[in-house]
């Protein structure tokens, strides 16, 4: 029973020092290397958008299934165990989205996946936001699509050769 006892404090002295390391551990490189990585994933989602800016389904392919590498690779950090389940059940959601994008050339059905990965990428935009760019939630109204950009200017992805301009700054991180 005693050395039950003792085996056990042990342990719990072992998870004590375990947490207390790993709250130690959080280091300027490791915060360097999770903004890099927040940059990596809006890049590519902002690359996808200037694709159908440009209605280039052959590349908004290519960044399609970078978005999806990127991303996966993705942690979140400091959420509650309910936030941090809505958010990898949104990520699968995107990355659903972003293979539909990348599994055809059909730039009408690309945008319309897009949309929709849109849509879901604004729910957890303020988990993927480096600290050092801001991020406007845009909306055609004509439609209610919506798009990010890292700028105030209007570009409207859906219909840029019609209505490139057609837009408004909906909200913003």
């Amino acid at each position: 029973m005693k050395k039950l006892l003792i085996a056990l404090l042990v342990a719990i002295s072992g998870i004590a020092q375990a947490q207390n390391m790993s709250e130690k551990e959080v280091t300027p490189e490791l915060v360097t290397l999770r903004e890099t990585q927040k940059k990596e994933v809006i890049s590519y989602y902002l690359a996808l958008r200037d694709n159908f800016l440009n209605s280039d389904s052959l590349l908004a392919v290519k960044n399609a299934k970078a978005l999806i590498t990127s991303f996966s690779k993705f942690k979140f950090k400091k959420l509650t165990l309910e936030k941090m389940n809505e958010a990898t059940t949104t990520r699968k959601e995107i990355v659903a989205l972003a293979t539909a994008i990348a599994a055809t050339k059909n730039i009408n059905k690309q945008r319309k996946a897009f949309s929709a990965l849109s849509t879901k990428f604004w729910a957890i935009a303020d988990k993927l936001k480096p600290a050092d760019m801001p991020l406007y939630q845009q909306v055609c109204p004509m439609t209610g699509d919506i798009w990010l950009s890292e700028s105030k200017d209007i570009k409207n992805p859906y219909y840029p050769k019609n209505m490139l301009t057609c837009g408004e700054v909906k909200a913003s991180l």
